[in-house]
């Protein structure tokens, strides 16, 4: 079954903490379940302990999904990677999440707002040979502790390309699982349809924003930077832009989990509540369209 989630970027943004900053973390919990969101994942307002992040999220009906945690392969191997996320690892577990995402956060731009895009990180023959098999360790490592590892591909980091996706799945195990990002593959060039029917089998989480073409044609004319684009408003929420939900979902057809909602905005240009339901209802008419089934 398939339930319907959000991340708190929607409301507040993490890598520019201004952003949204004066938005209290109660009103984005209690907006998000009078929407009908049934997990929330974590943001920088939340509670830092595993008791105190479940009795938070609990008192909104809410349940705790996962959260972002950056890794660093390419600088240390998969033992110190994992001795390093022993905190993230437990307080995912302890509040009830069943996926880590990852993302390989080794010299990437997206959280510099100077930075332009173009200054991403392309990595070697090299580098290629040292980060995947460093990644298929990591994820055997956070399997045996209980945990699912989901890669988070995302623009201006290491694996941002629909080739540079192939190639990180191609030279990866079985622990590893795609987190399919519609927005992330759309503006990186990639088609979310394909992916999604390449790497079926190996897909176990999914964030659902979608891509306002102008805009992304102005940042890639200016040589704009992640952040940049964000506020001028690149994504946005599902069935707001040009992703085809009901075909990437139609290639899922015994995808079970969570489908989160997570378009960054600036919630002074796009009200919050008002484009998360948005977001909610189309993705309850896509899923539906496609056949998939939602948890009761």
């Amino acid at each position: 079954m398939i339930r319907i989630g959000a991340n708190p970027i929607c409301w507040s943004n993490d890598d520019m903490i201004e952003i949204g900053g004066d938005i209290p973390l109660e009103q984005c919990l209690a907006e998000a379940a009078e929407i009908g969101i049934e997990g929330m994942e974590l943001g920088n307002k939340f509670p830092k302990t595993a008791p105190a992040l479940k009795a938070k999220l609990a008192e909104f009906g809410l349940v705790f999904v996962s959260g972002w945690y950056s890794t660093f392969l390419l600088e240390r191997d998969a033992d110190a990677e994992f001795a390093a996320a022993a905190e993230a690892i437990a307080l995912r577990k302890g509040a009830g999440a069943e996926v880590l995402i990852v993302c390989e956060c080794t010299r990437t731009v997206h959280g510099v707002k100077s930075a332009p895009l173009s200054a991403r990180p392309v990595l070697t023959d090299a580098e290629w040979a040292v980060f995947l098999p460093r990644m298929t360790r990591f994820a055997e490592l956070v399997a045996g502790a209980g945990l699912t590892l989901v890669y988070h591909h995302h623009m201006g980091t290491v694996v941002q390309t629909e080739a540079e996706i192939d190639r990180f799945m191609a030279g990866t195990g079985a622990a590893v699982k795609l987190l399919l990002d519609t927005g992330h593959a759309t503006w990186g060039g990639a088609d979310p349809v394909r992916l999604a029917r390449l790497y079926r089998d190996r897909i176990g989480h999914i964030h659902t924003k979608d891509v306002r073409q102008d805009v992304r044609a102005r940042s890639e004319a200016g040589g704009w930077s992640f952040l940049d684009s964000v506020l001028e408003g690149v994504y946005t929420v599902p069935g707001d832009g040009t992703v085809d939900y009901v075909a990437v979902f139609r290639e899922l057809p015994d995808y079970a989990g969570w489908v989160i909602i997570e378009a960054e905005q600036d919630p002074d240009k796009a009200h919050p509540k008002t484009y998360v339901k948005m977001g909610y209802d189309n993705l309850v008419r896509f899923l539906d369209e496609a056949g998939l089934k939602r948890a009761a």
